[in-house]
């Protein structure tokens, strides 16, 4: 065993049994490599990442090419999902150098952590035009006894070059109706019009670009935008990228036309995904968008949910084949006779239709004959019945084989994006054991994660918090999904919580001067350069995540300096949303919010009368861009305390509530925005129609009643 078995990361101790010397990023790694004056070999990836794997197992577990990594290295191992700051630093490094990216990251250091030389994955013997990796090495090793002088230069320049990069941010102005526009126009050029999506392959799914496309048809009705949404999501529901049989989707697909993914199920994307497929049925009232959002809900809880009652963070892309083998999508293809074997004749072949399963095959690499299971679009009909059992017996068939790896970490920004999906597609769908879930995973956090000053531990396991400080966008997702708590559950406790983080955002991850916001805590550990990123990759970046979160809570309190933060943030999104809008659509769509508002809804009445449940419900389906939603009894039967202030059991500690009165003693509803509120309502059609609501409250296409 090596210094990463006492490691919380299951990637790191995948690593522990390694005949490489693995040192764990610290000071402690450098000032070794400074006493031995030797180079650090930085290597980065994630447990669920393919190649790393592939790696591992050809060079890291590889006797000779650990003797020359102990010999002339210090080695350090870094999982990326812990460490998203080093991650992103040294990233940025590799793809100025060599103009692309991936993991596993490969990258040799000087002692003072300055990068020399990079790559990401390299074969153990050369290939296709790449050196082998122990002739990487030999070279790097040559360089620095030979040429040490030209490695600084070269270090040193690349350090000095990184830390000279600056992120425009705009004009601090948040984007207006032109730029929305335009960034709508740049993703109708970028829009594969016959399979959905955006751009060719791989192709991955644009779970906030959706986000951004339903808000700007809720609130300017641009048709292109929702056929955008609603085509890209039925594709991507019919693909193989959709599992099929369990819910959830995979990473991304290696094909234009969502055929064959990459078969590892991260819980950011199936958190995002579970949102965005709820509210595009809050938008159409698809059957198909609710059947998946509740489905990868299902998936999440099911395969995902860990023992401490938070949600893992991935399962891998390989498992063991019928023979033994470790290989990627093992366990989720089938051949014709695999279906034949457990459905008999007749089943097999209506299952080979309805899934897309072919003699030949759709996806090479898992054998002769193995398919991806899709929904292809198709004429016929199915028996929905028979379909239902179909799926069932293969669903159970698949339960018996070897099950992927699970990454059982639970990191706090990720399980914010799980908490709000789950507690908005609990409230949506009559779920109440999905709010629940999520109410459990936000109580974990609060336990676990944050400390007494609210400043959040990135990740833990098994009941105990990692060492890493949390970064951006764990507050700002976390902040997020309290947000939604706070609306789905009346309970103002998740309201103070958000606000305790957002605090944090301001006062150590802002820039005073111009409202950027950094990675990084202003007190993190120091880095080369101090990761700065408001681009939406994988999840929100922290950037934009903050912009939406600081907009949706100074809608629930009035706080004018958290609007103002948010709008400044904002600014980014004015520069960069026309020009690269596909990585910009989380913060798309909370520009749309904040040009609507966002409307401020307040809801009061008794707890148990079902006016006020069917206005809160009808709240919380409203299309109208970023609504928050505040719901309790009227102030005027609030219970006081001794002070005369009122108790937190009433409802009044969520401000929207303040002064808030039954009219004509039913149930009320307000609506608020831009400082002008409307009069109070107890009229649920006209509050509906008010706020933009498309379903009816018990799920129907209210336009097509």
């Amino acid at each position: 065993m090596n210094r990463l078995a006492s490691a919380t990361s299951p990637y790191l101790l995948q690593h522990a049994d390694n005949p490489v010397d693995w040192w764990p990023w610290g000071e402690e790694a450098f000032e070794e490599a400074r006493r031995r004056d030797v180079p650090v070999l930085l290597s980065v990836g994630y447990s669920a990442c393919h190649w790393c794997h592939v790696m591992a197992h050809e060079s890291f577990e590889d006797h000779a090419t650990a003797a020359i990594l102990n010999r002339y290295f210090v080695s350090v191992k870094v999982d990326r999902e812990e460490r998203p700051d080093v991650d992103a630093v040294y990233m940025e490094a590799v793809q100025a150098a060599t103009g692309q990216g991936g993991w596993p990251m490969t990258v040799f250091l000087t002692p003072d952590a300055e990068p020399f030389y990079f790559g990401t994955y390299f074969p153990p013997e050369p290939r296709h035009g790449s050196p082998s990796f122990q002739q990487v090495l030999d070279g790097v090793n040559q360089a620095w006894q030979g040429r040490r002088g030209e490695v600084a230069e070269v270090a040193a320049k690349i350090t000095r070059e990184l830390g000279e990069r600056h992120i425009g941010h705009g004009s601090g102005r948040a984007p207006g109706e032109q730029e929305l526009s335009q960034a709508l126009l740049g993703l109708t050029r970028e829009y594969d019009a016959k399979h959905g999506g955006f751009g060719g392959a791989p192709k991955f799914p644009p779970s906030m670009v959706i986000e951004f496309l339903l808000r700007h048809h809720a609130r300017t009705g641009s048709e292109g935008a929702l056929q955008m949404a609603v085509d890209t999501g039925e594709r991507m529901a019919r693909g193989g990228i959709y599992d099929q049989l369990g819910g959830g989707f995979a990473r991304y697909s290696v094909d234009r036309e969502w055929v064959v993914p990459h078969f590892e199920k991260m819980l950011y994307d199936n958190a995002l995904l579970c949102r965005a497929y709820a509210h595009l049925w809050r938008s159409t009232g698809s059957e198909l968008a609710r059947r998946v959002a509740l489905e990868t809900a299902d998936f999440m809880m099911r395969e995902l949910r860990t023992e401490q009652g938070a949600f893992a963070s991935a399962l891998d892309a390989d498992s063991e084949d019928v023979d033994g083998r470790s290989s990627e999508g093992a366990y989720y293809v089938w051949t014709r006779e695999q279906l034949r074997e457990i459905l008999g004749e007749a089943d097999a072949e209506l299952a080979a239709a309805h899934y897309g399963v072919t003699e030949e095959g759709t996806f090479p690499e898992g054998g002769e004959g193995a398919s991806v299971l899709q929904l292809p679009l198709s004429d016929g009909m199915f028996d929905a019945e028979r379909v239902a059992s179909v799926r069932q017996r293969l669903f159970d068939a698949r339960a018996e084989r070897s099950a992927p790896g699970r990454d059982d970490k639970v990191v706090a920004a990720w399980n914010g994006l799980a908490i709000a999906a789950l507690a908005e597609t609990g409230a949506y769908f009559d779920r109440p054991d999905l709010v629940e879930a999520a109410v459990s995973a936000a109580d974990l956090l609060i336990r676990l994660h944050l400390d007494d000053s609210a400043r959040l531990t990135r990740t833990s396991r098994d009941g105990r918090a990692g060492a890493n400080a949390g970064v951006l966008e764990d507050y700002a997702d976390v902040a997020e999904g309290f947000l939604a708590l706070a609306s789905v559950t009346g309970e103002g406790v998740w309201l103070d919580f958000a606000g305790f983080l957002l605090d944090h955002v301001l006062a150590r991850f802002t820039d005073e001067e111009d409202g950027a916001l950094y990675d990084t805590a202003s007190d993190a550990e120091r880095l080369i350069r101090r990761p700065q990123d408001p681009t939406d990759n994988a999840t929100p970046s922290g950037w934009t995540a903050a912009a939406g979160a600081l907009l949706s809570y100074a809608a629930q309190t009035g706080s004018e300096p958290h609007r103002t933060a948010a709008l400044r943030a904002l600014g980014v999104v004015s520069a960069l949303g026309p020009r690269v809008p596909r990585f910009i659509g989380w913060g798309l769509a909370v520009a749309e919010a904040a040009l609507d508002g966002p409307r401020e809804v307040a809801v009061v009445g008794a707890e148990d009368d079902p006016a006020r449940r069917a206005f809160h419900r009808a709240a919380l389906l409203a299309t109208a861009p970023g609504a928050v939603v505040a719901v309790g009894a009227p102030a005027e039967s609030a219970p006081t305390t001794a002070d005369g202030k009122g108790s937190g059991a009433s409802g009044v500690e969520l401000p929207l509530l303040a002064d808030r009165l039954l009219r004509d003693g039913r149930a009320t509803a307000y609506i608020c925005r831009h400082f002008t509120c409307d009069a109070p309502t107890t009229d649920l059609d006209g509050f509906r129609a008010a706020l933009g609501v498309r379903v009816d409250l018990n799920g129907t296409d209210i336009r097509s009643t």
